[in-house]
């Protein structure tokens, strides 16, 4: 599995959605500082929305395979900056998540343009809590679609 490093705003769900693929039970925990959970790395909300911290997040990256830069369906805003994979030098994914909360299909667009501008490429749309979704972003991630859990 490749190491993985999540980036987005607080509350968008990437520690639900690392307590997902890992299959623990969901529950929520608000992140304070960086965090390390076998092949994730969950970063604080925080890091995103105040630039002054995007060094750390630059410098979190560099103990990961890849990057997972998520935004949550529903939101107006995005913290990610336009070309912001552009900052990394290595693979850069994009995951919109709580998809189970969408009101119409254009919510979950708005998300997917956030991460596309932002360069992310793979984007996953998924719900951690239905599950929808999480097969291919697991398959991505492991690198060998054979590896996804039925």
């Amino acid at each position: 599995m490749k190491d993985s490093v999540l980036m987005g705003m607080s509350g968008c769900g990437k520690t639900t959605l690392i307590q997902a693929l890992m299959g623990e039970a969901l529950r929520y925990a608000k992140t304070q500082t960086v965090e390390r959970h076998l092949n994730f790395i969950d970063t604080p909300g925080e890091y995103m929305e105040r630039r002054n911290f995007y060094r750390a997040l630059i410098v979190t990256a560099a103990d990961a395979d890849v990057v997972g830069l998520v935004q949550d369906v529903g939101r107006d805003t995005s913290w990610i900056p336009p070309a912001f994979a552009t900052t990394f030098a290595k693979p850069v994914f994009g995951v919109v998540t709580k998809t189970d909360l969408a009101a119409d299909a254009d919510d979950v667009a708005h998300a997917r343009g956030a991460l596309e501008r932002a360069g992310a490429d793979p984007v996953f749309e998924v719900s951690s809590v239905s599950g929808d979704g999480m097969e291919q972003l697991w398959a991505y991630l492991n690198d060998d679609a054979s590896e996804v859990a039925a």
